[in-house]
């Protein structure tokens, strides 16, 4: 067992409790003998799992500002703690990257998102600034990685695009805890609940799926969490026929999600064929499976590719609302093929799609940089 390195888990723009980074990443280091301390920014300092978590204040709204003075300030703290690996999770903290490096230690950068192909969906961005910031964020980012010690990647597709340019990468996929999503009912003693968690935007089909509930032959309810983004969307979404049918809870906790997850039959994860989504692996779908839910998801070559041996989803065409209710009245009206579904789910979540593999693959590749 490592007991004489120090790690330092950097961010500037999650939360204290970041699922991928705190309960997964930093926690498992923290039991596999590291020492480990997150700085965060806007976060209270304390102790969670044996991570020390380190707030630095900064109330900065404005994304320039963040950029330039909620990174300068992390960094600072950062910097003091001399640590063995510091280890960055977002874009922004490239800036410091190469300020932290020294013969002493080792910098990493975790990718939790394709970046440039991100940018050409951002809605605050002008439409034709896009292309262009995108283009300077790979040239950027490549540059900057190129000459970094390692690179995590939340999915084989961004692995696949590092990899290019620094072979010291690894795919560290963002599959469900088990031990955070188990014991949950049998869907048969549910009532006819759909579920959808996550940032609710435009491209991640929250229109669609609020047209479909109208249009099923069964009373259809959509337990809906997470921040609509931009705000205005929910003004847009609250007028459709269908909110009426939307139980809207807002942003939740880890527990309120896993309360949510217990009383839903059917786990929704329709997103639009945008270049950031195609190959992406949402937290949220494999959760759903953990939980043996069925999946509605969108029909994705990737996802299908992925899923079709596992016989848990039905994938439709995520800008058609009537495919949607058709897969949503096909999985509710049907129990025992409902309940087959998801339990081949789940089976396949307990053997591959979970954090416990990606745990030793994290562990391993620390453990083979600083050999």
């Amino acid at each position: 067992m490592i007991t004489k390195y120090s790690v330092c888990h950097i961010t500037s723009v999650h939360k204290s409790n970041d699922v991928r980074i705190l309960l997964k990443e930093c926690s498992s280091l923290a039991s596999n003998g590291f020492e480990v301390n997150l700085v965060v920014a806007n976060a209270i300092s304390e102790n969670i799992n044996n991570v020390n978590i380190i707030g630095v204040s900064s109330n900065i709204n404005s994304r320039i500002g963040r950029i330039i003075k909620t990174v300068y300030r992390v960094y600072k703290v950062a910097k003091s703690q001399k640590s063995d690996i510091y280890h960055l999770h977002d874009p922004e903290l490239l800036f410091i990257a190469l300020f932290l490096k020294n013969k002493k230690n080792k910098v990493l950068f975790d990718a939790h998102e394709d970046l440039p192909r991100q940018i050409l969906t951002k809605y605050w961005i002008p439409t034709p600034a896009r292309k262009v910031i995108s283009i300077f964020a790979e040239v950027f980012e490549d540059f900057i990685v190129k000459r970094l010690d390692g690179v995590v990647a939340a999915t084989p597709f961004i692995r696949d695009r590092f990899k290019k340019i620094n072979f010291n990468t690894v795919d560290i996929n963002n599959y469900p805890l088990l031990e955070e999503l188990s014991n949950l009912p049998s869907l048969a003693k549910k009532e006819n609940l759909v579920v959808y968690i996550g940032g609710i935007t435009k491209e991640r089909g929250i229109v669609e799926l609020v047209k479909a509930l109208p249009l099923c032959k069964s009373k259809v309810i959509l337990n809906l969490a997470g921040d609509f983004s931009p705000i205005a969307l929910k003004d847009v979404v609250a007028n459709l026929e269908g909110w009426k049918s939307v139980n809207y809870v807002g942003f939740v906790g880890r527990q309120e999600v896993k309360k949510m997850l217990s009383v839903s039959k059917v786990g929704l994860v329709t997103l639009y064929p945008t270049s950031n989504y195609l190959d992406s692996l949402p937290i949220k779908m494999f959760e759903y499976m953990a939980c043996g839910l069925p999946l509605v998801v969108s029909n994705f070559p990737y996802w299908i590719e992925l899923l079709k041996n596992e016989s848990c989803a039905v994938f439709v065409d995520p800008k058609n609302e009537n495919e949607i209710a058709s897969a949503l009245d096909y999985l509710l009206e049907n129990d025992k093929l409902s309940i087959e579904m998801g339990q081949r789910g789940r089976q396949s979540v307990l053997l591959k799609f979970n954090w416990e593999i990606e745990e030793k693959k994290l562990l391993n590749f620390y453990k083979s940089m600083l050999s």
